[in-house]
């Protein structure tokens, strides 16, 4: 990547321009960058050149004419759904399920997202970036501009786990839990009264460091020590756990995957938020007669981000565990390749201009 010398935005009628103090470093962004067109080409990037980075926030410069609740000076965090704004999934704030969606600054989810790339060119990699008025959420002060960097990781895993439903007295698994979305929806689930996780992963250090956040509500398992079905059932007196959320990244395995969601009770939710891709062969049988229910999720909406902010400022989601790595603008590549080369979820990896 390098650096450019381009016209600051101007905010124009419902449109915001934000001076951007930080933005997360996203753990797939290598894999985007690399491998996007070749993996997903039904997912495109934007044409090149263009501004990359998924999760900035900073502080209001210049709103539009038409722009009302947002002023100059407002400390803020910029969701990068970008959606038409008129078809039924949008008027109901559900922009995700719009046809057009597309994250700014990473990649699109159909054909149609380069309508929206033209419109919001800039991406968090930048000193000042054009916005929606509908994709601001503020910030309280005592919510720094390093931890709303991870808003966009950790909103993801909160969405997920509201669409299954309460989950106070339930228990959870969470197949990847040290990783960055691992780590959110766990603090989140502890949050929201889930009475027992359970958490896999590969590196044993990192999986203590999770269960040490609590210790009595939290269990852990190294997957090279067997199968997760047959541990969860084990924990469980063969039953299987309530809630099983999904966060592996894009290069884990289906078998994984699979192996995990049969540890799910009978009647359970099976939640996908990671990068797994490929088909899975499922028994349909098995789905019906289990009574399981499958469910996708992307990101999140504005609201569900509002509501985590106000958790955030509250330390009913403590986002203080997190050891931001930041990186200077200028060494956008250094900051790209040390994705991942430390402490899991813990590290949180971001850029300031």
């Amino acid at each position: 990547m390098k650096l450019d010398q381009i016209p600051r935005p101007i905010a124009d009628a419902t449109d915001v321009v934000v001076a951007v103090r930080a933005c997360g470093m996203v753990p797939n962004l290598g894999n985007v960058l690399a491998n996007w067109p070749t993996w997903y080409p039904h997912m495109p990037l934007p044409k090149l050149p263009a501004i990359f980075g998924l999760d900035p926030a900073g502080v209001v410069h210049e709103v539009g004419n038409k722009v009302v609740g947002i002023a100059p000076g407002d400390r803020v965090y910029v969701s990068p759904v970008r959606s038409c704004g008129c078809c039924q999934p949008c008027l109901r704030g559900l922009r995700t399920q719009c046809r057009y969606m597309t994250f700014n600054g990473y990649f699109g989810f159909q054909k149609e997202s380069q309508v929206l790339y033209d419109m919001y060119p800039e991406g968090g990699f930048c000193e000042f970036m054009s916005a929606p008025q509908y994709a601001i959420v503020k910030l309280s002060d005592n919510v720094s501009f390093r931890e709303a960097t991870r808003l966009g990781y950790w909103g993801t895993a909160y969405s997920a786990l509201k669409k299954a439903g309460s989950l106070a007295g339930k228990s959870l698994l969470i197949n990847g839990i040290s990783g960055t979305l691992g780590l959110g929806a766990t603090l989140i689930a502890l949050a929201r009264g889930v009475t027992r996780i359970y958490g896999t992963g590969r590196n044993r250090v990192l999986l203590e460091r999770v269960k040490a956040l609590a210790p009595d509500r939290i269990e852990i398992f190294a997957t090279n020590g067997g199968g997760v079905a047959d541990w969860i059932k084990s924990q469980t007196g063969g039953a299987g756990c309530d809630v099983m959320l999904d966060t592996l990244g894009a290069v884990a395995s289906l078998e994984a995957f699979d192996d995990a969601m049969h540890g799910v009770r009978r009647g359970g939710a099976i939640i996908n938020i990671g990068g797994t891709a490929g088909k899975l062969p499922i028994d349909l049988k098995w789905l019906m007669d289990e009574q399981m229910t499958l469910i996708g999720s992307v990101w999140f909406t504005t609201s569900e981000c509002c509501e985590l902010a106000e958790m955030a400022a509250a330390r009913i989601v403590d986002m203080s565990i997190l050891e931001h790595e930041a990186y200077a603008l200028s060494d956008i590549d250094a900051a790209i390749s040390s994705v991942g080369t430390g402490n899991g979820g813990f590290s949180n990896y971001l850029v300031e201009p």
